[in-house]
């Protein structure tokens, strides 16, 4: 069994100030990203905004980023769609072009069209037939319910149903859950939403993270030293980042990244398209000053 670990952070996908999707920007965020020293890292994620790009720019962007990566890490490749006919094409697009892990909501459109437990289930298993390794997205975002029961099952009887990233309120509690039930089938639980609980879904038995871009040099240290069980040293690690992460997690979302990034020389613009509205000149700048007294790579890459 193989044992998904580490730091996988999602990477942001850059525009132009026109709005245009920068390709040569998104593979200076890649390489800076391998410099950052990350485990992994996502595409195409809520947090790369693919909830505003068009189909074509997701295929390109699938294609342009794992070839630009060439193997460097392993690229989890976000495929979520409503319709399964069109997931599992993503799947395959994504395998098609090296992708090493897929990541996927449940099926839902919009606040009132959600896939039941039934329905979940099996658009899983059909992508899970592509062959790649799945992490299940268990995020507020979709409204739909996945009780610890049914994410059991998935994970005994889906072959490629692996890994599961738990940011859904009580994320602790539920990974707690879950590694308690499902045993040696949860071979990859991880947390989200920027770290902003990872102590303790560290401490209910997640064994990776999938944080943003910004600081993930940062938190990467809080996880080794938890894992050897010093933790006390993960906790004084924790305590250094946390006035950033939570400024990140409660004031700019997926906006901090770009900001940081475009301050450090990885990216030309932090534009964000319509109706995402841009940072206000206040948050950024708090966001900054929080930000240097740590010297994150994102910050200095480019300079």
């Amino acid at each position: 069994m193989t044992q998904y670990s580490g730091i996988w952070p999602v990477a942001p996908t850059p525009f132009h100030p026109d709005g245009s999707v920068d390709y040569d920007g998104m593979s200076r965020v890649i390489d800076c990203m391998v410099d950052q020293g990350n485990d992994g890292i996502c595409i195409l994620a809520n947090f790369s905004e693919q909830f505003l790009l068009t189909d074509e720019e997701r295929r390109r962007l699938t294609e342009a980023s794992l070839d630009h990566m060439a193997g460097r890490l392993p690229v989890i490749v976000t495929i979520s769609h409503f319709s399964t006919e069109i997931a599992v094409a993503r799947a395959r697009h994504a395998k098609e072009c090296g992708a090493s892990i897929l990541m996927m909501m449940p099926p839902y459109h919009g606040a009132t069209m959600r896939g039941t437990a039934d329905q979940t289930y099996e658009q899983f298993a059909r992508v899970g037939d592509v062959g790649l390794p799945i992490m299940v997205q268990d995020a507020p975002l979709s409204g739909v319910d996945l009780p610890v029961p049914l994410l059991v099952r998935m994970a005994r009887e889906i072959e490629m149903v692996k890994l599961f990233k738990i940011e859904c309120a009580g994320a602790a509690a539920k990974l707690r859950a879950l590694v308690a039930e499902g045993g040696d089938a949860i071979e990859g639980p991880f947390d989200g939403e920027e770290a902003i609980t990872l102590l303790a879904d560290l401490d209910a038995g997640a064994t990776g993270t999938m944080t943003s871009a910004m600081i993930p040099e940062l938190i990467k240290p809080i996880l080794t030293h938890w894992a050897t069980g010093d933790r006390a040293a993960a906790t004084k690690a924790y305590a250094r980042i946390l006035p950033a992460v939570n400024h990140e997690n409660r004031q700019c979302g997926f906006r901090a990244a770009k900001a940081a990034m475009m301050a450090g020389g990885v990216i030309a613009s932090d534009f964000c398209r319509h109706p995402i509205p841009p940072l206000a000149p206040a948050t950024r700048a708090m966001l900054l000053e929080l930000l240097r007294p740590l010297d994150p790579i994102a910050l200095n890459w480019g300079r």
